[in-house]
């Protein structure tokens, strides 16, 4: 079981949905994105009736297995960010501090328990080539407003001691929480707020039928006013995403608490996140109690993007994991393991979550969030809100969230060009960054994979 969700305060799964009922609003997802959208249109609208629909529980799926990195950043990194909406980047650096801002502040307002910490994170660089990047970076922050800060390989080691390290960039606008019960917590504040939530309740399909759109479930129907569709790696309920998005299954490790000796060998006192530089990246942060979380590296797509429970768990992936670990912290062999998970990611071929509507406007959607979902979700549930409404935002006027990505090829191109492009980045780790000719043509063609 994953370690957030292996916890004693896990809340009772709420009753499935049974016969036919009427909403104003209907979520399909219990995840991030679902629960802020039901949060956030009780908010704007006290009086409106919401109802949450989910296939498992709350915060079962990515939700509650991610590495808890709630990150400023709306476009998947500032170089993402630059290479697609350069003109927008001052007003979406703005935007995704104030939506972290916002969330400290719900979490604060509604007494959700989720060591939230504002601690900032460090990027890396564990090569010179990729020293030579972070300067890069720095400046294109500082031409925006966005202010980093570069280590050098002294003061980062005097922060976080490894000796892979050669220097790093700090940022301050990433938090820390522990993503089950961040969600745990907003279930709580939905319901408390009078939010209607069912679960165990598969969302079948969905259909207008004489004008009114109706929410086909197994155990019966929800007739809505408007809908928001945050179901993520799940199947698409509509057709045309269906090649938008492709499921891509991630790996995670959690140690045994430190020691205190081990605690001081590695100092992190700061409790920053932390990711690697390299395309197959390491991402780590540690806990409350004192445990360490080691992800990332193996990306993992299967043909016809199936997905299924026994693909959580991956020995091959764990045993990589665990010797990279060591690499980074040879002071700590012997530490062990007890906790070792998998979960699907959405992936877009543009890295970042996409926005639309369908349906005459009474449906709305995000997705491909390729794993910066904790923070972004609370903003594309603004955006989803701000659709259904017909409202004209600084949110909605954004290139970023009218323009949408390429889809995906249909399999077996599918899966060939994930297998070239998983394979392309593994070679280009090994040769100090330098990219093939397949890496330079889907960048040039605005297409992408990461782990």
């Amino acid at each position: 079981m994953p370690y957030w969700l292996d916890d004693p305060r896990r809340p009772e799964p709420a009753a499935p949905l049974t016969g036919p009922v009427h909403a104003d609003l209907v979520v399909v997802g219990g995840g991030y994105l679902g629960l802020w959208t039901a949060l956030l249109a009780v908010t704007r609208e006290p009086d409106r009736d919401v109802l949450v629909v989910e296939a498992d529980t709350c915060g079962h799926a990515a939700s509650g297995r991610n590495g808890g990195f709630c990150e400023a950043s709306l476009t998947h990194g500032l170089g993402n960010g630059l290479a697609r909406w350069p003109e927008e980047m001052p007003t979406l650096v703005r935007l995704g501090r104030e939506n972290l801002d916002a969330i400290e502040t719900a979490i604060a307002e509604h007494g959700i328990d989720c060591d939230f910490l504002r601690s900032g994170s460090l990027s890396v660089a564990t090569s010179e080539h990729q020293v030579a990047d972070l300067r890069e970076e720095q400046q294109a922050a500082s031409a925006i407003g966005h202010t980093l800060a570069l280590l050098g390989e002294d003061a980062l080691r005097r922060r976080v001691s490894s000796p892979t390290y050669r220097a790093a960039l700090h940022d301050p606008d990433c938090a820390l929480v522990e993503p089950a019960r961040l969600a745990w917590g907003l279930r709580q504040a939905c319901l408390r707020a009078g939010v209607r939530i069912a679960e165990h309740t598969r969302v079948q399909g969905l259909s207008d039928e004489g004008g009114r759109l109706q929410v086909r479930t197994a155990g019966g129907f929800v007739s809505a006013d408007r809908v928001v569709l945050a179901t993520n790696a799940a199947r698409p309920l509509l057709r045309r995403l269906r090649l938008m998005t492709v499921p891509v299954y991630d790996y995670a490790l959690m140690t045994e608490p430190l020691s205190p000796a081990q605690r001081a060998a590695i100092g992190w006192e700061g409790r920053e996140g932390i990711s690697d530089r390299t395309n197959r990246f390491h991402y780590y942060r540690t806990t409350r109690d004192g445990r360490i979380l080691w992800g990332g590296y193996d990306a993992i797509y299967h043909f016809g993007s199936r997905q299924r429970a026994t693909y959580e768990q991956r020995p091959e992936t764990f045993e990589t994991l665990a010797a990279n670990f060591f690499t980074t912290f040879p002071q700590l062999e012997g530490l062990r393991f007890t906790h070792r998970w998998g979960g699907v990611i959405d992936t877009c071929t543009r890295f970042t979550a996409f926005h639309g509507t369908a349906y005459g406007g009474r449906v709305a959607y995000a997705l491909g969030f390729t794993g910066l979902g904790v923070g972004a979700t609370r903003f594309a549930a603004e955006v989803a809100l701000d659709q259904l409404a017909g409202l004209e935002t600084e949110r909605t006027s954004l290139r970023m969230v009218r323009e949408r990505p390429l889809p995906f090829p249909p399999e077996p191109l599918r899966w060939a060009g994930v297998r070239a492009t998983t394979w392309s980045l593994a070679r280009a780790d090994r040769h100090g960054g330098r990219e093939n000719l397949w890496l330079r043509a889907m960048d040039r063609l605005g297409l992408g994979f990461d782990s």
